[in-house]
């Protein structure tokens, strides 16, 4: 096997390829064992210039020209038949694309500042009485109720249908996907998600009331109807959010989405999503990411959420009571401590039967007829609904300091969470802002 000439190519540049592409890249091979000898020759050559990748290319920022090594890569897939460049990441020093096995290797050989290359791997949304139990009812300060009224929150996620409960409050959408230009969402999560941070209960008489039901919320849609997307897609929707920061006012990203912690990265840093999630941060974004569905097990936290500076949420089971004597982990939100041994998650916020906004005639619409809540709602259960009401809480937060930034509002939840127990299971445990604006 190891005379292939990919197999040679992998093992040459084994350190500039992730182990999920290596793996790819070999498993190509598979088929040559039931076929005879004499035509391996001409069906690995036939395989390296027909198979197609879906990679992410990383370069080495500090010693290139970001233009000139992109550049490169559009002259590369200009080459082979089938390549396409598809999208600039400059945000984090990266492309996308859609490779041969050939092409790979030419990438390898004649772009000198590629970093790394990494398969283009598969997101998903993370789904498996809230806003009392958090503190965030009825909450008046300095004369004024705090409704989270001119804070921007972008949900990036399957989209968002547009739901009376937010009516005149969607003030920007994007599609990834499909290209649309009108808000909609074909899955349901994004609606439901959405509804977590920023429903005003308009269709209930105020009884599904989200945390910050004046808040304004942006929709980033990279999931599709499946509520699946790309690495690529969703780093795509970050970057956007980036670059339009101060046009639409964004002051926090809510991501319920994630995909598993990848140990072939020798740490977070390495891995290019948490470099996006961080590169929001940096640009003075809060941005809260999902925990993960793994749980019970421990060193389950899924990626974006293994970053050391993003707010990591898991979920709480708050029993249906706005109190929380009664309230214990969840038992799928994943524990940790991540893979690289931190400890995660940063705090915990309700995540079962959450009732929010339904889209009609959505793929989770159709399928989970009987999680409907009335006409206008739908419950679902995850730390997908745990990150938005956590977002809901940081917006009621921002209204009420500003100046706060993203590191102090993560200091500040965490510093007055009421604490369950396992920094590895409750974090600094579960939010509660009525303590954080008491005590500023």
């Amino acid at each position: 096997m190891f005379q292939y000439s990919m197999i040679q190519s992998v093992r040459h540049h084994a350190r500039k390829l992730d182990r999920m592409l290596r793996d790819e890249l070999i498993h190509m091979y598979q088929p040559l064992k039931y076929t005879p000898c004499f035509l391996h020759k001409y069906i690995e050559k036939l395989f390296k210039k027909t198979k197609r990748y879906k990679v992410v290319i990383q370069f080495d920022q500090n010693n290139c020209d970001l233009d000139n090594e992109m550049n490169n890569i559009h002259k590369i897939t200009d080459r082979h038949f089938g390549c396409r460049f598809e999208k600039s990441l400059s945000t984090v020093g990266c492309c996308s694309a859609k490779l041969t096995p050939d092409a790979i290797v030419d990438v390898l050989d004649q772009c000198k500042h590629v970093k790394k290359v990494f398969a283009d791997r598969e997101v998903k949304a993370l789904l498996d009485v809230a806003t009392p139990t958090v503190g965030a009812d009825d909450l008046v300060r300095n004369g004024t109720e705090l409704t989270g009224k001119g804070v921007n929150v972008a949900v990036i996620d399957t989209g968002i249908y547009p739901h009376a409960d937010l009516e005149g409050r969607i003030v920007g959408f994007v599609d990834f996907v499909d290209g649309q230009e009108e808000a909609y969402d074909d899955n349901g999560h994004g609606t439901h998600c959405a509804g977590d941070v920023a429903g005003d209960g308009a269709m209930s008489d105020g009884q599904y009331q989200a945390p910050a039901p004046k808040a304004n919320v942006i929709g980033v849609k990279v999931l599709d109807k499946m509520g699946s997307g790309s690495l690529s897609t969703v780093m795509e929707g970050v970057q956007w959010c980036i670059e339009h920061q101060e046009e639409f006012n964004i002051d926090v990203i809510s991501m319920s989405l994630g995909s598993p912690a990848n140990s072939s990265y020798p740490t977070e840093d390495d891995d290019p999503m948490v470099q996006v999630v961080e590169a929001a941060w940096d640009a003075g974004m809060v941005v809260c990411v999902a925990a993960g569905n793994e749980g019970p097990d421990h060193q389950t936290i899924a990626s974006p959420g293994i970053s050391d500076k993003v707010i990591t949420v898991g979920a709480m089971d708050d029993r249906g009571t706005a109190d929380y004597e009664d309230d214990d982990i969840a038992e799928f939100s994943s524990r940790g401590p991540t893979i690289y041994n931190e400890v995660k998650p940063d705090v915990v916020a309700p995540g079962v039967d959450i009732i929010s906004l339904r889209a009609p005639n959505s793929y989770f619409d159709k399928i989970q007829k009987a999680a409907r809540v009335g006409e206008y709602y739908t419950t679902m259960s995850g730390t997908s609904m745990a990150t938005p009401i956590c977002a809901g809480v940081v917006a009621l937060m921002l209204e009420y300091n500003p100046d706060w930034t993203p590191d102090e509002v993560k200091a500040q939840l965490m510093e007055h969470a009421e604490g369950f127990g396992d920094a590895n299971t409750y974090g600094a445990g579960l939010i509660q802002v009525d303590r954080v604006v008491q005590d500023n």
